[in-house]
């Protein structure tokens, strides 16, 4: 069978509906996506055949609507039809942005928002979705004005224009809003495919290859991951709601053995949710995952025990310890910046932790006083190019280093929409020193780390550095030492970040706790066994510790905790805590 990813390099494909039509013509009545009923059972699928019709049929609808040329939000629930209307929106050069489905007037307020900053009133979306939307929120302002549009009730035509070009914009990827406003990256379908090629060429999937994906399908990692690459590499993709890893994680990892999955990828704590569940006995005893080889771990940093106690736990049933493959990206670069090696096992670097605080990567023992582990996230491939800047002098830091991490490659988009200023500081950098004629520009990520042997280590976010009596503190690992100071506590279930109450610069951390904690434990010891925790690991005073029941803290379409919006909310007393009282002195 013949792949499409060579195709894609020889320059015979150069966008998305191209690489659809090669499909049809090498596999048209293969399987390109299965969607899992509740993560299990099959409930609809669709052949590259059926997909081409599909798409274009509503591609022609659009069209004949005048919305060719123009924006759209894609409001869709995981599902087939996200995956029909995406497609025919690239047919008919619609950019669509894709948003999550509201289930609280908060999510109606962000869908009106992107629409206004995309400047389209028409949303593409399911009846069944359109229905509840009208019935639940019918009344409210942020939905006046937008057209809902049932893709599903399209009438059936054949799709005959012309299709995009390379440079045209394929999609609307609105940023998560963990650092700031939501903002419209504009990825061209040249974009699509120069990172489905760098992602084949780090991770091939062979003629066996087979995707199973949870993640939702309006996030970048999710849509690439499992609609575009699955696409552009012809092989089946097995697609579940994200609800439904959610409420029993095991499913996914039966997902992949039933159906022989290769390719799977989640971010870190959906990893440490699989061991707790295989603990809980949770998982199917006779679990077969040797047919893992590609467990992508990425859209947030990849914590060590995550990486090793996954593979400790399965090891039994088969997997790989090389098949974890930690990786860096961003929607600004499509996603995939950097990955780890196909069957090498994750790097993970000993460092001094004040010295990392100082911005230095002094290599220790490991277990020594101190010390602090970090996964490497791998390497460029192709024509990307990573480097280490000091986001002050704008100069090139030596192996080592900290400093933020700027791209350069064919994958990092066309800028923001509609935002020329931002779009120019953002994707436009140059290096002090290095902006003569020819020289690269690099998109500048706000994220901080370092290269050592070509390697790249993610450390933290710029503007999320916590700054205690001259020192420096990352925020993701105040975060650790709380999710880990009592057992009741979950993984990606924490948020640090300061305050200022007009005098001084005030330490909060706010964590959220399961009924079962609450009960066994009690809020004020759950405060008490964090504010210890915080103070053994990082020797630093927390001035509040904020219990919350589960699912209060405020997280970004991928999964990762907002500490901005969870800043906000702690100063507008909007969080709701079980127990909220300060720490006495």
């Amino acid at each position: 069978m013949t792949r499409t990813g060579p195709d894609v390099r020889a320059g015979n494909v150069s966008t998305l509906p191209q690489a659809l039509r090669l499909r049809c013509e090498k596999q048209p009545d293969e399987t390109a996506y299965v969607f899992l009923r509740d993560g299990e059972e099959p409930d609809g699928s669709l052949t590259y055949r059926q997909l081409e019709a599909d798409a274009g049929s509503r591609a022609a609808a659009l069209e004949r609507a005048g919305l060719s040329g123009g924006n759209a939000v894609l409001l869709y629930p995981s599902g087939l039809e996200f995956v029909r209307a995406l497609l025919g929106c690239m047919y008919a050069r619609v950019a669509g942005a894709p948003v999550q489905v509201p289930t609280r007037r908060r999510g109606v307020e962000r869908l009106r928002r992107i629409a206004d900053d995309a400047g389209t009133s028409t949303v593409l979306t399911t009846g069944a979705v359109k229905r509840d939307l009208e019935e639940r929120f019918g009344d409210l302002p942020e939905l006046a004005g937008l057209t809902l549009i049932d893709t599903e009730a399209l009438p059936d035509a054949p799709w005959t224009g012309e299709g995009p070009g390379p440079e045209d914009i394929a999609l609307l990827q609105y940023t998560s809003g963990s650092t700031g406003d939501p903002k419209g990256v504009m990825v061209t379908h040249a974009n699509f495919l120069s990172n489905v090629a760098e992602t084949e060429e780090l991770w091939p999937a062979g003629p066996d290859g087979v995707v199973v994906s949870w993640l939702p399908l309006f996030h970048d990692m999710g849509m690439l991951f499992g609609v575009l690459m699955p696409l552009c590499s012809g092989i089946p993709a097995y697609l579940m709601a994200p609800e439904a890893f959610i409420r029993r994680p095991g499913r996914w990892l039966e997902a992949i053995a039933r159906f022989r999955g290769t390719h799977a990828a989640a971010p870190s704590f959906a990893y440490e949710l699989c061991v707790r569940a295989q603990q809980d006995g949770k998982v199917a005893a006779d679990i077969d995952l040797s047919s893992w080889r590609v467990a992508a771990n990425g859209a947030e940093p990849v914590r060590w025990r995550a990486v090793r106690t996954f593979a400790e736990t399965f090891a039994p049933a088969g997997f790989d310890p090389a098949a974890m493959s930690p990786g860096y990206g961003l929607a600004e670069n499509t996603l995939k910046a950097t990955g780890s090696r196909l069957g090498q096992e994750p790097t993970v670097l000993w460092v001094a932790a004040e010295a990392l605080l100082a911005g230095r990567a002094d290599l220790c023992a490991p277990g020594a006083e101190g010390a602090q582990p970090l996964v490497g996230s791998g390497f460029p491939v192709s024509g990307t190019r990573v480097r280490i800047v000091d986001p002050v002098a704008l100069t090139e830091c030596p192996e080592g280093r900290v400093g933020e991490i700027w791209v350069d490659g064919p994958c990092v988009a066309a800028g923001y929409l509609g935002r020329e200023r931002e779009s120019e500081e953002t994707f436009r950098a140059a290096i002090a020193g290095q902006d003569g004629p020819g020289d690269a520009t690099y998109l500048r990520t706000g994220d901080l780390g370092f290269l050592l042997d070509g390697e790249l280590y993610v450390t933290g976010r710029f503007k999320d550095v916590i700054i205690r009596n001259g020192r420096n503190f990352y925020p993701q690992d105040i975060e650790l030492s709380a999710e880990n100071a009592a057992p009741g506590l979950h993984p990606n279930a924490a948020a640090a970040f300061s305050v200022d109450d007009g005098e001084r610069e005030r330490l909060i951390v706010v964590v959220e706790a399961d009924g079962r904690a609450l009960r066994g434990t009690g809020a004020q010891e759950l405060k008490d066994l964090v504010h210890r925790a915080v103070y053994e690991r990082q020797r630093l005073e927390t001035d509040e510790v904020v219990v919350v029941r589960r699912g209060l803290l405020p997280r970004t379409t991928s999964g990762k905790v907002q500490r901005r919006a969870c800043r906000e909310r702690y100063l507008n007393n909007e969080l709701k805590p079980a127990v909220a009282a300060e720490r006495s002195a």
